[in-house]
């Protein structure tokens, strides 16, 4: 069993305050101060500092905290396993970038499970949504067993297989002039309103980074609107609200429909890949390799 010691210090880290932790672990105040005070002893550090509203990890805290998280996940995943293994079921939590959540791949990954083979190694596929930081942080605390995003995760613990690649491209209205046009040119762009993807997603950073290689600057735009949700922008765009730059492979649907028109921009070349990344310890990679052949027969 984990220890109760990294259970109270991940509850002290999620509340920031000592009181709501204990209420949360169903433990008494002191009991979690004991805990903290019992790491901060065995290993030698100060585990949190005080602010004039928190506490707050100190830089060694933040290190102990990761590796709790780990031990609490693989824990998790070790009963989860166990279970498994008795009803006969392999069961694979996949992380996927919103970008990826509106492509092809979930109905690829849809097919997989839901074919009658009894020879398929894996039964059971749970598919979480998140920010690409997000879901870089959950694969390595083995919240999740792979992940499914664009770009590629620079770390020698993991390994990566080219799945699709991508592009990013303008969307506008139906009766918005631009729609009439095979290519939109910069200054155009710059007349329009923009709904864009918050600033940390990778469309968005793809697109300010190409803006960056003609020397120009995302505030010399006119960004109307800033959300997380792909779904949404495209209800926006198509209701004429602002145009926005997304995925071409989140929006291939709507375009066949004539929900809205999908334009080039000049000089904008904003390829980028879709990768699916693992652990080097991974054992299903017959799963990995029967995704891969389903998705390319897909989009062939």
């Amino acid at each position: 069993m984990i220890d109760q010691k990294l259970l109270t210090l991940i509850a002290v880290d999620k509340f920031k305050n000592y009181s709501k932790a204990a209420n949360f672990l169903g433990l008494t105040q002191p009991a979690v101060s004991t805990h903290i005070k019992l790491l901060e002893s065995e290993f030698n550090i100060k585990l949190f500092v005080k602010n004039d509203k928190e506490i707050i990890l100190t830089n060694e805290g933040a290190i102990l905290l990761k590796y709790a998280k780990r031990i609490n996940s693989l824990y998790t995943l070790i009963n989860e396993a166990l279970q498994n293994e008795k009803k006969h079921i392999k069961s694979l939590t996949i992380g996927m970038s919103h970008t990826a959540e509106n492509s092809d791949i979930p109905k690829v990954l849809a097919a997989y499970a839901t074919n009658d083979d009894e020879d398929k190694k894996v039964k059971n596929i749970k598919i979480i949504s998140d920010s690409i930081k997000k879901i870089y942080d959950k694969l390595k605390t083995y919240e999740i067993d792979l992940a499914i995003v664009e770009g590629r995760f620079p770390d020698k613990d993991f390994n990566t297989v080219l799945l699709d690649t991508d592009a990013l491209v303008l969307i506008v209205a139906n009766d918005n002039p631009l729609s009439k046009k095979q290519i939109v040119t910069i200054n155009e762009l710059k007349k329009e309103k923009l709904i864009l993807r918050l600033p940390n997603s990778d469309s968005r950073r793809r697109f300010e980074a190409e803006l960056h290689s003609l020397n120009l600057d995302i505030r010399d735009f006119n960004i109307s609107l800033e959300l997380d949700s792909i779904g949404v922008i495209k209800n926006l765009v198509s209701n004429n609200y602002g145009v926005s730059i997304i995925a071409k492979s989140s929006c291939i649907d709507e375009v066949k429909k004539s929900t809205f028109k999908m334009v080039n921009v000049e000089n904008l070349s904003m390829i980028r890949e879709i990768n699916l990344i693992y652990h080097q310890d991974f054992e299903h990679l017959d799963f990995i390799n029967e995704i891969v052949s389903l998705y390319q027969a897909y989009k062939a």
